[in-house]
């Protein structure tokens, strides 16, 4: 197995390998600089399986964010925690839990990509 790839185990058995996050948050952050978007890993985790999070910065005090989390079957998905609030001082409500969550996580990365369009370049 190459050694890019993390073994993860659940009961039941093996599930399928999964790439380390040090190479998947290095593809997103060229994915987005390739398509004309400032982007950047402003928190390194874990190399092997930290969390990500990525803030998008539209405008002045405009942001979004979303968190790559496990659904119930194991396979990756992208959530917005302020997916209903659009106050005008998002982006400091965005630095205040990011703040509060890599002190409980300090395994999770976070890529800050400026792009007036508001893209995530998510998976």
């Amino acid at each position: 197995m190459h050694p890019a790839f993390n073994r993860c185990y659940r009961t039941g058995g093996m599930t399928e390998p999964r790439l380390k996050t040090e190479i998947r948050v290095s593809a997103h952050v060229r994915r987005a600089q390739g398509a004309g978007a400032f982007a950047t890993i402003v928190r390194r985790g874990d190399p092997d399986a930290g969390a990500v999070a990525v803030k998008v910065y539209i405008a002045k005090d405009k942001a979004r964010l979303f968190i790559q989390s496990r659904d119930l079957d194991g396979n990756a998905v992208w959530r917005e925690p302020f997916e209903e609030d659009e106050g005008a001082d998002m982006e400091m409500k965005i630095d205040v839990w990011l703040e509060k969550e890599t002190s409980i996580d300090p395994d999770m990365w976070i890529v800050e990509i400026e792009d007036r369009e508001g893209r995530a370049f998510l998976d």
